[in-house]
């Protein structure tokens, strides 16, 4: 009789459950027999490790040894230590007023890490469906592109590129400027593989209209008032890029004589002197045209422009003419000065870009030593073979003519400012603003006899605070309404001085001259960088973040 038989004939006789037979399914060869204790489970089911301490033994206390980085300090208290991540209460949100510029939320945002940014609110929110990242990308890139091939400063165009990635809702975005390349990084999440796109600035022009027509399309994709979709942006950018320069080829040249003109009666030359000066400025803007036509790189353009005003200023010493020599050299220089450049690499070093800083002081380096060059070779061919009789310290004499000098700066901010292309709604204020600069730099060091660096690094902090409060005011760039207006304190004349006193074999005067316009070069950029500074200073500053934080690695360590 088989198990099931024998379990059916106990259910008949009445037999307990507990003394019933167990069917085949019921019973296993490796269930204990009862009366024997249970096993314990298998080791892995334990909740218990190789590396635990048995059961009865207790662990040695480890002491750190004094000095050791691991050892807590003397002071320290389990039950009041400090927080050592996130703090109990949090980190304290951050609040940007939609009322301070975009420029000043940017870049207080840029300064924050990205998890401590605040939650974007899309601005543009026409679209159904989020825009596609690399178009939002590709158009970022462009943008910045332009500013930066403008003369913007880094700074500017990373917030310019952060503001329009934020517009269209992506947030996560780190962009990067250097001289040349221009790359910004996407990441939709912490488990999302980034996005990078890069540019490459190959082409840089002067055109300050067109900088102005691009801060006006990134103030609109910035804010609600303008419904601003990507093909639209793409549009406008085209129109910008395909905008013609406001001012012809012939109004350049003629601006390059009346701003070298202009130079040369601010140190004391006469309508003569403004004529022959003028005519060694405009020759050498058409012969720096030709070579540029021609394919050659900069370096030589400037050296070649420099080359007709020092002949001029030789020939009319050899003439004895009664005019000023020094005065005709000088105020052709003053066109060639790269004043642009030399703004925007200290305003890059100063804001912690020092790779972008670099490099654009090398290429202001390079400019001077071409413009060096240029004028060297043509003093030591008129010292050294024509006797050309040219006095070093007639270049630096201090000439009172008050309201003829206040017109001369006018003149050559005016000019600076075609120069320049900017647009003719910006000229009047930097005319105001160039007049005020050599009004002050005149009273401190010619009036008071004030250092001269002292006096440009004053004058400039006011042409840079004017300057930025006017483009806050119309929502710009500040570059159209500073450059321009910097042009009377350039340093033609210890440039010039420089380059004479070396042509005349004095190698000590020469360098501590060119030193000296080193100097004052570097005290107009930092006074206008400062005045920018302190025009932030009387506008609110974007909610809790007004305590500007250090820019890069520039809080000590």
């Amino acid at each position: 009789m088989g198990v099931r038989d024998r379990v059916v004939a106990a259910e008949e006789a009445g037999v307990p459950e507990d003394r019933k037979p167990q069917s085949d399914e019921a019973h296993s060869a490796f269930t204990p027999p009862p009366g024997v204790e249970q096993p314990l489970g298998p080791e892995e089911d334990q909740p218990t490790s190789e590396f635990a301490v048995p059961r009865g033994l207790a662990p040695e206390t480890q002491v750190e040894p004094e000095g050791s980085a691991f050892a807590p300090p003397s002071t320290y208290g389990a039950k009041h230590s400090p927080p050592a991540f996130t703090p109990a209460h949090g980190f304290p949100a951050v609040k940007l007023s939609r009322d301070a510029p975009w420029q000043d939320r940017m870049r207080t945002m840029l300064r924050m890490p990205v998890s401590e940014r605040p939650v974007p609110e899309p601005v543009q929110r026409h679209e159904e469906v989020r825009p596609a990242v690399p178009r939002v990308l590709d158009l970022t890139l462009r943008i910045g592109e332009l500013l930066l091939a403008g003369g913007e400063g880094a700074e500017d165009v990373e917030a310019a590129m952060f503001a329009i990635c934020r517009s269209y809702g992506l947030d996560r975005c780190e962009p990067t400027v250097t001289f040349t390349l221009l790359s910004i990084t996407y990441q939709p999440s912490l488990v999302d593989d980034p996005v990078t796109a890069n540019r490459t600035v190959r082409r840089r022009g002067t055109d300050y209209t067109r900088l102005v027509a691009v801060y006006a399309l990134v103030a609109d994709i910035n804010t609600e008032d303008y419904d601003v979709t990507l093909e639209e942006a793409y549009r406008r950018l085209a129109e910008i890029r395909r905008n013609r320069h406001p001012y012809p080829g012939w109004v350049l040249t003629l601006a390059a004589g009346l701003l070298a003109g202009a130079a040369s009666m601010l140190l004391g030359g006469d309508m003569a002197v403004f004529a022959v000066a003028a005519a060694g400025a405009m020759l050498g803007d058409r012969l720096a045209w030709l070579c540029a036509g021609r394919g050659l790189p900069e370096f030589y353009q400037f050296a070649v422009a420099a080359v007709p005003p020092a002949a001029l200023g030789v020939v009319v010493s050899l003439l004895h003419a009664g005019l000023q020599p020094n005065a005709v050299i000088t105020g052709g220089l003053f066109a060639l000065i790269p004043g642009r450049a030399l703004v925007a690499a200290v305003q890059d070093g100063l804001t912690g870009f020092y790779i972008t800083a670099s490099a654009r002081l090398l290429e202001v380096a390079y400019f001077f030593v071409a413009i060096v060059v240029g004028v060297l070779t043509v003093l030591y061919v008129g010292v050294e073979f024509f006797q050309a009789k040219l006095n070093p310290e007639g270049a630096l004499q201090a000439v009172e003519r008050p309201w003829i000098q206040i017109l001369a700066a006018v003149l050559l901010s005016v000019t600076f400012a075609v120069l320049l292309q900017q647009d003719r709604s910006t000229v009047l204020f930097v005319a105001l603003n160039g007049g005020v600069a050599w009004v002050v730099y005149a009273s401190i060091a010619v009036t008071a006899d004030g250092p001269t660096v002292l006096a440009t690094a004053v004058a400039a902090g006011l042409v840079g605070l004017f300057g930025q409060l006017f483009a806050r005011y119309e929502h710009t760039s500040s570059m159209p309404y500073v450059t321009a207006a910097i042009g009377p304190l350039l340093p033609g004349s210890a440039t010039y001085l420089g380059v004479l006193n070396i042509a005349q074999n004095n190698l000590d005067a020469g360098f501590a001259s060119l030193a000296r316009a080193a100097a004052l070069a570097l005290a107009i950029a930092i006074g206008v960088n400062l005045g920018g500074e302190m025009a932030r200073m009387f506008i609110r500053a974007p909610g809790s973040a007004a305590a500007r934080r250090a820019a890069k690695r520039t809080r000590g360590f």
